[in-house]
Parts: structure tokens; sequence; C-alpha cells
């Protein structure tokens, strides 16, 4: 039997449930007096938490006592020196930043000397609070999208970034300063948490206890997981995944949709959506890396998971950018990642009167003028002769574009298409958007020194389709299906390839050989993963899947009466 797309995929609890509400999170503390901790990102309403919180401690007859750990905040000066953003740091930018180093310490004058009070509970609160002295530690979360969006929709919230919590909020510190710094101080709690707490619903928060939240990570970094996807609007966003998917998203369209990015990614656990915690997808990573990504893997990225899946939805939307991501000297030296932004495209879908991939630079390509024009489309609003300079290649379902770092790249509108990508993915080096403004009228910003900094001028003419757009070859095959390479480069970490089902197979067989895969269905109705060890899981089409590396062999079988295409991706 098929399903649609399940927006919500949901795991249960090990050796314990998750529980609603401010009550059940007290009720779990332990008699007497005693200092408790609440980490957790800048952007949560701590004022709010702290005073819930409260009256429910109150309710169950224990005194309070509160220290926001914020008000020891330093000086905003001071902030911007610790965190490599001052405005005299070697390569000062207004649109990108290092990712931050600095231990989150740094955002305090500094940390206050804090004892077990006499009676009741003293609830020291905010980013970091971890860091003094304490009995319980518990750590509230909020996923990233929801910073996120308030501020890409002109909502710059107050307290959202780190060491500035009476300050509107600023997007790139956000994501190459607050992000990086919180991320790392979380992964480090992680072994000794004592309750993790989900705020998206502040009135009622959803929370786990530590034991239970560790015995969850260890069994999902050890069998077919999803995480939770959603979509994200922009000007050129199309249409496809609001009729194909059911996605309703505020802005109107679905242009971006975040199947599986790591630092943004998280799974479900609990049992309804009354009681769930979304826990992040990276503590899988952090807390179980052989068994997740594979010791060869781990050995070679750490903890960082290397490959994202995204959909770029521009069906009856307009084109993207045109863009490069950073060379890999570029990207280490100047944005502080070990490894750069190699991006493909595969169509899963298109619509309209010939949909284009934009990809390659055209044979002897004159660069003083692409140049020249870029500049006077971002001075002057002139339009930029796009096809004069990069080459326009029709766009085909089912084919695979591959997009090295430094190639000038963009999908053309009127296509659906799942971008199977190095994980890093705030870095597009923008030459042009088509002169498009946002819905204040702005254009957008377009760091076109840094996208000619990393332009490789070798991907041009007929090398383009040889290296870039390459035709399936099949790897193996047996009764009723086989499996293709789609495409693969020295210079690019992982591959992609293709199993193609054919209905009524008894399926394809499969190992991880100690590597994790990563698994989408671009056609049919969907596959059932077995396991050696009796487990199933399906998928449908469209969703994506992770396949620990721990897993070992399985078997995919088709549903459906179509073919079934299962993309798979994996570290070469």
């Amino acid at each position: 039997m098929t399903r649609s797309y399940d927006p919500n995929p949901r795991y249960p609890a090990v050796n314990g449930t998750v529980s609603p509400g401010w009550s059940a999170a007290v009720d779990a503390l332990a008699a007497g007096p005693l200092v408790l901790a609440i980490d957790g990102p800048a952007a949560l309403d701590w004022t709010a938490a702290a005073r819930d919180l409260t009256a429910a401690l109150t309710a169950r007859g224990r005194a309070v006592h509160c220290l926001d750990l914020r008000t020891h905040e330093a000086d905003w000066d001071t902030v911007l020196e610790r965190t490599g953003d001052a405005p005299d740091a070697p390569h000062a930018d207004r649109y990108y930043l290092p990712l931050a180093q600095a231990p989150l310490s740094d955002i305090y004058r500094e940390l206050p000397r804090v004892e077990r009070p006499s009676t009741g509970v003293l609830i020291v609160h905010g980013p970091g609070a971890a860091l003094v002295t304490h009995d319980v530690l518990w750590y509230a979360d909020l996923p990233k999208r929801h910073a996120e969006a308030a501020m890409a929709a002109g909502d710059m919230p107050v307290g959202v970034n780190l060491g500035r919590h009476r300050e509107a909020g600023d997007l790139r510190r956000l994501f190459y300063a607050d992000w990086p710094m919180t991320d790392a101080h979380r992964d480090a709690l992680a072994p000794r948490i004592d309750r993790w707490l989900d705020l998206q619903n502040p009135a009622s928060p959803a929370s786990i206890g530590g034991t239970t939240l560790r015995a969850t990570l260890a069994e999902l970094a050890r069998v077919p997981v999803r995480t939770r996807p959603y979509f994200n609007s922009t000007p050129w966003g199309g249409q496809w995944a609001v009729r194909e998917l059911g996605f309703e998203p505020a802005g109107g369209n679905t242009a971006l949709g975040y199947e599986l990015i790591a630092p943004e990614a998280g799974v479900l656990v609990g049992d309804s959506a009354e009681a769930q915690v979304e826990l992040p997808f990276q503590l899988l990573c952090v807390l179980h890396p052989e068994e997740f990504l594979g010791r060869s893997v781990h050995a070679r990225f750490g903890t960082s998971f290397p490959i994202r899946y995204d959909y770029l939805d521009t069906v009856d939307g307009g084109s993207l950018s045109l863009h490069v991501h950073p060379r890999e000297e570029y990207m280490r030296e100047r944005f502080g990642w070990p490894y750069t932004q190699h991006e493909t495209y595969y169509v899963t879908a298109h619509a309209g009167e010939d949909p284009r991939v934009y990809l390659g630079l055209q044979q002897n390509a004159d660069l003083p003028l692409m140049r020249k024009q870029v500049e006077r489309a971002i001075e002057r609003g002139e339009e930029m002769d796009v096809s004069r300079f990069v080459q326009s290649h029709p766009s085909e379902e089912g084919r695979l574009y591959m997009i090295p770092a430094g190639t000038p790249h963009s999908s053309g509108a009127g296509n659906l298409v799942l971008e199977i990508s190095a994980t890093p993915y705030l870095y597009s080096l923008r030459f042009y958007d088509w002169l498009r403004k946002d819905a204040e009228g702005n254009s957008r910003p377009l760091p076109c020194e840094h996208g000619f900094a990393n332009l490789d001028t070798r991907r041009q003419g007929a090398d383009v389709i040889r290296d870039l757009v390459q035709d399936p070859r099949t790897l193996r095959e047996s009764n009723g299906w086989r499996e293709e390479v789609l495409g693969q480069l020295d210079e690019m970490f992982y591959e992609v390839r293709r199993l193609v089902i054919e209905p009524g197979a008894v399926g394809a067989w499969d190992d991880t050989e100690g590597k994790f895969h990563i698994l989408n269905v671009s056609a049919g109705a969907g596959v059932v993963i077995d396991t050696a060890d009796g487990r199933t899981h399906d998928l449908a089409f469209a969703e994506t899947l992770t396949v620990p590396a721990a897993l070992g062999a399985y078997r995919i079988r088709p549903l459906g009466d179509r073919t079934v295409h299962l993309i798979k991706s994996l570290v070469s």
C-alpha cells in the first residue's frame, strides 16, 4: 500500500516518553535547593520562558530565584572583536563572516559566581547557562528556521543574536557567528544534558529526560531516518510543492525545500503532534559518528554531515540568480569551512515552455565585458545578456547537472530541482539576479567581487557537456533493477547514483559498506527499505532518507505499478 509525502515523519522515544507542559518538566526535578541552568539559543524568548517556568515551580510550592545570564553580556565592540567581526578585522566583509570559532563565554564580560540557594530553585537562564556552576542542566531549543523565517520576512525580532539581547536581529551574524558558536556549545553539552525542551509551543513545551534523549539518538543512529522537511519562500519561488506535496508556506511559494540540510535539520521524536520534540540531526553525528557517518567519513569530515538534499522549486516561478560557489582554498581561508560547496542539480520535474539550466562559461567568454555588464546591472539596473557568457542547456527530467565550485550556474524558471550538494549552503556568490526586487522593492545583495574571485574559467565550451552533463552508466544490475552512476568527478568528494527498479521486482540489494547513504524517490510511488534485522521503513515519492553506515545490508522493494527511480548519494 502506497502513501503520499509525509511532512511530519516521527519516531518513538526510547526508554522514556515525551512529556508536554512546564509542569511535567518541573515534576522531574529533585526535591531540595538546587541551581537549575537552562541553556539554549539566543533566539528563544528567554523572558517568557523564565516567567512560565517560575509559575510552574511556584505552583508546586517551591521558592524561585532567577538570574538572566544575558545581563552579563560584554559591550558590543568587544563581542565583535572576539568573534572576528571587528570593522578593522582582516577581510572585513558586509556580506559574509568567517565561521566564528569563539567559545560562548566570549560574549560575556565575565561569568557570574553562582551558589546554591538555601531554599528553593535558582534558575540561571540564557545562552551559555551551562558555563556557570549548576546542579541540573536543561537545554531549551527552538529550531533555526523560526528565527531565519522571521528575519527573512523583514521582522527583525529583538534578542535573536548572541551578545545583543536588547537589539534587533542581524541575519549575517545569525548565520556566521551565532549558529556556529551555539552549535559547538550545544554539541559539547549533549552527553550531560539532564532534560531537553522543545519550545516551539512556548506555553506548553514538550520535553524528554537526558537518558531518554541519548537512548533515542543511539537507536536512530543505527536505523534509516528522515528529517522534518520544510519550505522557505523567495521572490523566485515556484508552486510545484504547493500543488504536489501540500505545503502552504506563509510566503506563498515553495522556493527552497529543506529535505536534509544537516546544520538546520531536525528529527521528530514522540507519539503525536501534541507530545513531540524536534532533535537536531547533527547530534546523531556528534554522539555516534562512526555508526552514523562511517569510520572513513568521520576521519575525513569529523562530525560534520557532508552531503545535503534540498529542492529548488521554480515551477511557475522565476530563474535563480546567476552565481558561483567558493573554490576550496578560498572557502577555507576566507570563510572558515574545511570543505567547499560543490553542488549538483537533478531535475525531478519541469513545466512550461523550454525550461533551462544555466551551467558553465561559453567558449572564450569575454570576461571583462561580463564584469562590466554585472556592474551595470547592479549600479544602473541594466539587463545582463546572461547567455552571451554562460551556457544555457535544455532541462531534461532525470538528468544530473554537476556544479563543481567556481562554475557559474542557475536553474531557470519551470524546474523542480533536487539539489544534491556538499553541506555548506550559505555561500552563493551572486553575479546577477534578473533585476528582481523583493516585496519591499529592494534588490538582492550581489557580492560579485567574491564571485569573480572564484570563477573557474576552465569550465567552458564543449568541456562543460563532457564533464558536467554526464550520461548515466550502469554500475550493476539484476532481475528487474539496475544501479547507474549519474555523476562523478575526481574533484568532488561524493557521487550521485540512481537505482531503477521495475514494478513487481523482488527488489534491489544494497550495502552501506561502512559509509552512510542518502536516498530520494524521484519517480514512482515509493519504496520499502528492509533491514537485515527485520525492520522496515517506507519512503514515498519526493521523500529523502538517511541510511546510517552501521546498517550494512538492506533491500529496496518497489511500491506501485510504475518504475521507481531512487536517487542515491554517498561519499566516494
